[in-house]
C-alpha cells in the first residue's frame, strides 16, 4: 500500500508493543521507519523495467526473511535504548510484527506481495483493497499523530492504538468477504450478459471497497463489469474488449512474455500500437489506461519480433468524466462509463491489422 500507510501501520504496531517501554514518540518513529523498509527494494538495480515491475514486493517482503532480520534489528534497539535490555523477546517480536503486517497488508492489493519466498515464490494478491484507502489509513492515522505529540506513555493512548489496529484488521477481513460475495454476484451477471467466463477476479475500486471492478477473462477477450454494494436493480455495467492473444502468440517463448503472463496470472491484453507490440496488466488502472504497459515487440518486415523491454507510457491515465463516474457509481446509481465504451472499437481494428501483420496474412 501507500508509503504513508505503511508508515503508520508500522508505528501503531510499535506504539502498542513498545511504546509503555521507551515513549510513544520514539516507538512510533521506530516502527514508522521499519515499517517503509521493506519497500527500499525499490533501489535494488533491476535488467529492465519488467524485472522492476514483476520483482518488486519480492524478499524483502518475504515473513521468512523478516524472521531472520527481527532479531538483528531488535537487538540493535535493545543496544538503543536502555529500556529494552531486559525485554529482547518482546523487542524482536515487535520488530517481526512490524514488518510482516507491512507485507500482509501489502499482498491484499491486486499487486501481490511475494510473502513466502522462497517456499512459494509467486506474488499473492487479494485484490480485495486499492493501494490508498482512507477509511483505512485514517484510524491509524490519527494514533499515531496523538502518539508522536506525547512523551510519555498513556493507558488510555494504549487502548486506542490497538482498538484502531483491531479495527482495521476487521476492515481488512471485511474486504475478503465482500470480495467473495461480489465474485459469485458477478458470476451470475456475466452468465446472464453473454456467458459464463473462464475466470472471474473482483478488484476493489479506488479508494472504498463498496465499488469493485470484476474482470471476465476469456482466451481471446475480457469483459469489466462493474458492481457496487448499493446498486439497484439497474442492468449490469459490462464492457467487451478483445484481448488479441495473436498479436503475442509469436513471442510466447520470450522471456519478457512469460514474466508478464505469469505476474498477472494470465490477466493482460496484447495491442499494436504505433507499430509496436504492448502488453498491459488488466488489473491495475481502467480501460485504456493501464497502470503498467510494456513493449516487448516491434512490427518488421518478418511480423512481430522481440525488442528489448521498455515500459510504455500513456499520456492519459485518467479518462474525462472518470471522477464523476466513480463519485455516481460509489451511490449505486447507474451510470456509462464513456472512456471505456469509446476504446472498444477503435482497439479492436487497430489490433486486428496488426494481427493480420504478425501472421503475414495479406489484408
Amino acid at each position: 500500500m501507500d508509503s504513508l500507510t505503511q508508515f503508520v501501520l508500522g508505528a501503531a504496531v510499535s506504539t502498542a508493543l513498545l511504546g509503555k517501554k521507551i515513549g510513544p514518540r520514539k516507538a512510533a518513529l521506530v516502527g514508522g521507519a521499519l515499517g517503509t523498509l521493506p519497500d527500499l527494494d525499490v533501489f535494488l538495480p533491476f535488467d529492465d523495467p519488467i524485472d522492476s515491475f514483476v520483482y518488486h514486493r519480492g524478499w524483502s517482503h518475504s515473513i521468512f526473511v523478516h524472521a531472520l532480520a527481527a532479531p538483528v534489528i531488535g537487538e540493535g534497539l535493545v543496544r538503543l535504548f536502555k529500556a529494552l535490555r531486559d525485554e529482547r523477546v518482546l523487542t524482536y517480536l515487535a520488530v517481526y510484527l512490524v514488518f510482516v503486517t507491512h507485507a500482509m497488508i501489502d499482498a491484499m492489493t491486486v499487486y501481490g506481495t511475494r510473502i513466502f519466498w522462497p517456499i512459494y515464490p509467486d506474488p499473492v494478491g487479494v485484490g480485495s483493497v486499492f493501494i490508498i484507502d482512507p477509511i483505512y489509513t485514517l484510524p491509524l492515522l490519527g494514533v499515531v499523530i496523538w502518539a508522536l505529540c506525547r512523551g510519555t506513555w498513556s493507558e488510555r493512548l494504549g487502548r486506542w492504538t490497538k482498538g484502531a489496529l483491531i479495527v482495521t484488521s476487521s476492515y481488512m477481513l471485511l474486504s475478503i468477504a465482500i470480495q467473495q460475495y461480489v465474485e459469485w454476484k458477478a458470476r451470475d451477471m456475466f452468465a446472464g450478459n453473454g456467458g459464463q467466463p473462464e475466470q472471474v477476479y473482483a478488484i476493489a475500486a479506488p479508494f472504498n471497497i463498496t465499488l469493485w471492478k470484476v474482470i471476465g477473462l476469456d482466451q481471446d477477450r475480457y469483459r469489466n463489469l462493474y458492481v457496487s454494494l448499493f446498486d439497484g436493480d439497474q442492468p449490469a455495467e459490462i464492457y467487451e474488449h478483445p484481448r488479441n492473444p495473436d498479436l503475442s502468440a509469436c513471442l510466447e517463448r520470450s522471456e519478457a512474455y512469460q514474466k508478464l503472463d505469469w505476474f498477472s496470472r494470465g490477466y493482460f491484453r496484447s495491442d499494436l500500437i504505433d507499430g509496436k507490440l504492448v502488453l498491459s496488466d488488466l488489473r491495475m488502472g481502467l480501460t485504456p489506461g493501464y497502470a503498467f504497459r510494456f513493449v516487448i515487440g516491434e512490427l518488421g518486415e518478418n511480423g512481430i519480433e522481440p525488442v528489448d523491454p521498455e515500459r510504455f507510457v500513456d499520456s492519459v491515465r485518467v479518462e474525462e468524466g472518470d471522477f464523476d463516474w466513480l463519485l455516481t457509481r460509489l451511490q449505486g446509481l447507474p451510470a456509462e462509463r464513456v472512456a471505456e465504451s469509446r476504446s472498444e472499437s477503435d482497439v479492436k481494428l487497430a489490433s486486428l491489422d496488426g494481427c493480420r501483420a504478425s501472421a503475414g496474412v495479406s489484408g
